[in-house]
């Protein structure tokens, strides 16, 4: 939404989603997919862009962000909303007074929506990227690792083809269940995908 002088408001669309209901957050989630100009597969293969090209594909709108108690954060429009205009994914970065950082925040979070919101058929065996390991069952990536979205998406890949069934999804990308279980449990937003694919199965939410 528009505010004084053509900056956005501090809306997210989580704020909208709490305030609209769970209800009309799911509906506009369903508007998003159905408005997408790309498949899954293709809006997958957004992942490997690098930041450059991924924007282009992006509109940017700058805002101020209101700190805690009211305060402005950020005196000018630093904050950055990105709308990814052929899926319709919208990702925010507004932590830092530097635009630049903020951007580079909202970029990550766009990967990490694709990564969430996309399913394809998981090849077997599963191909992990090169910078990621697996020792002993244990699958070991950092936060900060760049493929850490890939890693998120064939993860919930093999959980969706799992119907929601941990030790089976585990099985399927060659690590323990409590590997899988602690890395969902490192990211809200995949343990929350996570517990929607078993609900959707009929399957009792992951507890932490």
């Amino acid at each position: 939404m528009l505010g004084v002088g053509g900056c956005y408001n501090d809306e997210s669309p989580q704020r909208r989603d709490a305030k609209h209901g769970p209800g009309q957050s799911m509906s506009l989630r369903k508007q998003i997919k159905e408005s997408r100009q790309l498949d899954d597969a293709e809006l997958r293969e957004r992942l490997d862009y690098d930041d450059a090209a991924l924007l282009a594909e992006c509109e940017v709108h700058t805002f101020r962000a209101s700190g805690p108690g009211g305060q402005k954060r950020n005196k000018t429009s630093s904050a950055v909303r990105l709308l990814h205009r052929a899926s319709g994914l919208i990702a925010i970065g507004k932590e830092s007074r530097s635009q630049h950082e903020n951007k580079s925040r909202a970029l990550r979070r766009l990967r990490e929506e694709i990564a969430v919101e996309t399913r394809v058929p998981p090849v077997e065996p599963v191909c992990w990227p090169d910078n990621v390991s697996i020792v002993r069952g244990r699958l070991e990536v950092s936060a900060k690792n760049p493929s850490v979205f890939h890693v998120i998406a064939l993860v919930l890949d093999a959980l969706a083809t799992s119907r929601g069934r941990l030790a089976d999804a585990a099985q399927a990308l060659g690590i323990s269940s409590s590997s899988l279980t602690r890395f969902l449990s490192d990211h809200n937003k995949v343990w929350g995908r996570a517990n929607r694919i078993r609900a959707a199965a009929g399957i009792a939410p992951l507890r932490q």
